[in-house]
Parts: structure tokens; sequence; C-alpha cells
């Protein structure tokens, strides 16, 4: 659950944090250590809004355009956070950290990196991706470091809602036609391959263990999430082989450059550049 102790006022935006991080002598600057560990949790966030984000215009009804649109922007907002504060300690900006680096830099688990798929594939990694945040951000809500765990406590609020929205779609497209199961049977079988690396050991973490969240400790509150819903439309967990992973050390499959090439195009073609 939350920390109680987390007051409203500590819950930080975007904005806010990039205003207290950007003087040279501010008090809130990321240790080198605690940069890195927020750097992968900024890189899960900002390439899975990146994929979302290709759903706008193109989901299977209108409104789920705007949700799937709402969901890929409150993620962008917890990686514009992890990312200006990693960049703190290294004098970079958001920007600089999203769109000049190169895909070795990138420490992103591999399952955010993977193509949508069809829809139901789509909803089948954001019921995994959603029990995941919300069971790291509720956890992370207690870092020693505060502004790790204001950026969690808002986060938190958002992620119980993407959750939501990914139960709700797992149940419709479950239990609906027969089609429309054997694709959320299909999405599944996609996905899982790419769970356990989730809980994969993360050096970073292991630097700042009061800081951050240690990811195998988050297996047994995701199995809790997300398990149920599987119960509830007598889907078996897949038995599939785990890929070998390895997003943390800057492993990637061959899906993350053709993601990085679309999103950086425009800023490196013309940096600087401003509306």
């Amino acid at each position: 659950m939350p920390n109680q102790h987390q007051s409203p006022s500590a819950v930080l935006t975007p904005e806010a944090l990039a205003a207290r991080v950007a003087p040279q002598d501010s008090p809130v600057r990321a240790a080198d250590d605690v940069a890195r560990y927020a750097l992968g949790l900024g890189d899960d966030a900002l390439v899975l809004a990146q994929r979302l984000g290709s759903w706008i215009a193109a989901a299977p009804e209108l409104e789920e355009d705007v949700a799937l649109g709402n969901i890929a922007l409150d993620t962008l907002g917890h990686a514009r956070s992890l990312l200006t504060y990693a960049g703190s300690a290294w004098d970079q900006t958001e920007d600089d950290l999203a769109y000049f680096r190169d895909e070795p830099d990138f420490r992103c688990r591999q399952i955010f990196e993977r193509p949508n798929g069809d829809f139901a594939c789509t909803i089948a990694r954001q019921l995994v991706v959603s029990a995941y945040f919300t069971a790291l951000y509720r956890a992370l809500t207690g870092s020693a470091d505060p502004t790790l765990a204001a950026i969690a406590a808002k986060a938190v609020k958002e992620v119980d809602y993407h959750l939501d929205h990914a139960t709700l779609w797992t149940l419709r497209l479950a239990l609906g036609t027969e089609e429309s199961r054997r694709r959320t049977v299909a999405g599944f079988d996609a996905v899982w391959p790419f769970v356990d690396e989730l809980f994969a050991d993360d050096p970073a973490a292991d630097a700042v263990p009061a800081a951050a969240v240690a990811p195998a400790g988050l297996r047994e509150p995701f199995d809790a999430l997300l398990l149920p819903v599987l119960d509830r439309v007598e889907l078996p967990v897949p038995a599939v082989a785990a890929v070998r992973g390895g997003g943390r050390l800057g492993v990637h499959s061959e899906a993350l450059g053709p993601l990085l090439a679309e999103m950086q195009v425009l800023a490196r073609r013309h940096p600087g550049a401003v509306w």
C-alpha cells in the first residue's frame, strides 16, 4: 500500500521536479547510484509510452483511442520525472536522456520494447505491466530517497487506474467471442516469456538498497494482483520458456532500434529546435 506518511505536497509533477533540479546549487540532485536506478525505471516508462502512443487513432473504438492515449501520457509523465531526476546527477535533461542516447545505453526491460501486436496482445502486456508497476510504485513510496518516494506517490494512483482498465478489457476479450478469446490467449503466450525478467537482478537497485525496491521482492505482490484476473477468465499461466533478458545491462531485442529511430528522429535532425 502507498506510504500513508507521504503528504500530498510531497507528490511531484514532472514540471515541479524539473524546476527543483535545474539550479546548479540545487539540493535536489540525485546521487550517481540513485540516478542509475532511476534511469532504468524511466526507460521502462518511456519506451512503453512510445508503444502505447501508436494506438491513438488505431484502437478498436474512439473511446479506447482516448483511454490508451491517456495511459500513454500518464506513463510518459512517470518517465519525465524519473529521467529528469536521473539527469540531475550528470547535468543532463530529460530530453538529453530520451533523444540523444543510443540503443545500448537504454536500460529498459525487454517486455516494454515488444511490438504492440494486435489489440488483445497489447491488453495482455498492459495487464502484466500494470500489475508490475502497481507493485513497484506502492513499494517505492517507502523509498529512503524522498524524491523517488514522491514520484512514486503520484504514479501509484495512476497505475491503479491502468490496472483496472487492463483488467476490464481482459475480462471482456477472454469471455467474449471464440475469436477474441483465441487472440487473448495468443497475447499472453507472446508476452509471458518476458515476465520473469521484470523480477531479475538489477545491479543498479542492488547498489542502493534503501532507496530502491529489490525486483525479486515484487513477484509476490505482482502474482497477487494478476493471477486472480487470469483465474476469473479461466486462463492458465502460459507454459512458455522465459527469454534470457538483459535489458538492465543494455541487452535488447531487435524491436528497440526501430522504436528509438522513430522516437528520436525529429530531435536528432533538428537539435535544439523549439516550437
